[in-house]
């Protein structure tokens, strides 16, 4: 009988894989961050900018962010079947901020493998990577109205700073959500 986890959903097996991202690994992650954006987003952000969301536009990026990877700027992918389902991101910052000297840049897990403990265990890497690099605090951006996320990071006992306001590219106002984990544990 297979496990379920409190969503109600297959409990992650050791099927899943998760290792350190490489420059190969860029397509694949810019394809899981707007499939994760335009599952998350639609209705947050302006559905224009969702459905002209292209991989090939944030590939060169991606090999760029990995080819440069290190303890202190590190990415983590999730793989089932040769596959990537998910990744996150972080990096330490040279001046901290709100009591934190590292920043979770990024963490996406396609639609239908979230709520299974795999952005938990994206995240834990990154912070235990983070912690090698000399880091003691984390903080996290989320837009305000993406519940969800909030929730996560809630759960996994992140504080929430303050909400501030940003301009997106298209002029509109928009609300986002700092996090914290002021003592930074893997």
């Amino acid at each position: 009988m297979q496990q379920m986890n409190e969503a109600g959903k297959p409990a992650l097996t050791d099927e899943i894989v998760v290792r350190r991202a490489r420059p190969g690994d860029a397509a694949s992650i810019a394809g899981v961050r707007i499939d994760a954006w335009r599952a998350s987003y639609r209705g947050l952000v302006p559905d224009s900018y969702l459905d002209h969301l292209k991989p090939e536009e944030s590939v060169k990026m991606w090999e760029q962010v990995l080819g440069a990877s290190s303890d202190a700027a590190c990415t983590f992918v999730a793989e089932s079947g040769g596959e990537i389902i998910g990744f996150a991101s972080g990096m330490t910052l040279a001046d901290g901020r709100f009591g934190c000297d590292a920043e979770l840049t990024a963490i996406c897990v396609l639609p239908d493998e979230q709520r299974r403990g795999l952005g938990k265990r994206l995240l834990a890497n990154v912070a235990a990577t983070l912690i090698s690099a000399g880091a003691t605090g984390l903080m996290a951006w989320v837009l305000t109205k993406n519940e969800g996320a909030g929730e996560f990071f809630r759960a996994l006992g992140a504080e929430q700073l303050f909400e501030q306001t940003f301009t997106w590219d298209d002029g509109s106002e928009l609300d986002e959500t700092g996090f914290v984990w002021r003592k930074l544990k893997a």
